[in-house]
């Protein structure tokens, strides 16, 4: 039996039976499966839960290394164990409606997140630091918008972090066996395509 047949449940036939772990729930997004996104979609808005007023952010283009991210800072929607996030240029995303309901969570965190101070939902992630490898590229929630196209989640980041929230630690193996079954490699860190952005970065910054 394949690695990939092993993996899915494949009895070898071409029918691949029930996910194991398909009870595990780890984001509204994709615990019905991942959707792939559209090639020419340009962006849409994101709206935070307000039922008056919203904040209201646009988004003037296609995301890029979408991921669940365990991380105890990044925002989730009840009762999901994962954020789900994407990164989209800066100059690409603008606050269209009620600017004045936005505060920074945590002005000396190095992604400063700016979040409705009435129903809490963060809007956009932004890196002040020009000096960062990251400078240039917002964080976002594509949950938050109603058009579909964005671009699919690739991989789980940051996977451990979620006992820091109170996931039992006996509940990993079921947790990282969930999100293999949905096509998302769990990492403790980053990707390995976003890991090596990083070192590179650090190497330019030496040798400068």
């Amino acid at each position: 039996m394949s690695i990939l047949n092993s993996l899915f449940g494949n009895d070898g036939d071409g029918d691949a039976k029930s996910h194991r772990y398909s009870n595990v729930k780890i984001h509204p997004a994709v615990d019905g499966g991942v959707k792939p996104g559209a090639s020419n979609f340009n962006g849409g808005t994101l709206t935070c839960h307000c039922a008056t007023d919203p904040v209201k952010v646009r988004v003037g283009a296609q995301t890029a290394h979408n991921h669940v991210c365990g991380c105890s800072k990044c925002w989730k929607p009840e009762g999901a164990l994962f954020a789900q996030i994407a990164v989209v240029p800066r100059d690409k995303v603008e606050v269209i409606a009620h600017g004045e309901k936005l505060h920074i969570v945590d002005p000396d965190a190095t992604i400063q997140r700016h979040a409705c101070r009435e129903c809490g939902v963060h809007m956009f992630g932004r890196i002040e630091n020009t000096a960062h490898p990251f400078y240039g590229l917002d964080f976002v929630h594509t949950e938050l918008s109603k058009e579909e196209g964005w671009s699919a989640p690739e991989f789980a980041a940051f996977v451990s972090s979620i006992i820091e929230t109170g996931t039992p630690p006996a509940r990993m193996d079921e947790i990282r066996g969930r999100l293999r079954e949905l096509g998302l490699e769990p990492y403790d860190c980053l990707s390995p395509p976003l890991m090596d952005v990083i070192a590179a970065h650090v190497a330019r910054s030496k040798a400068a």
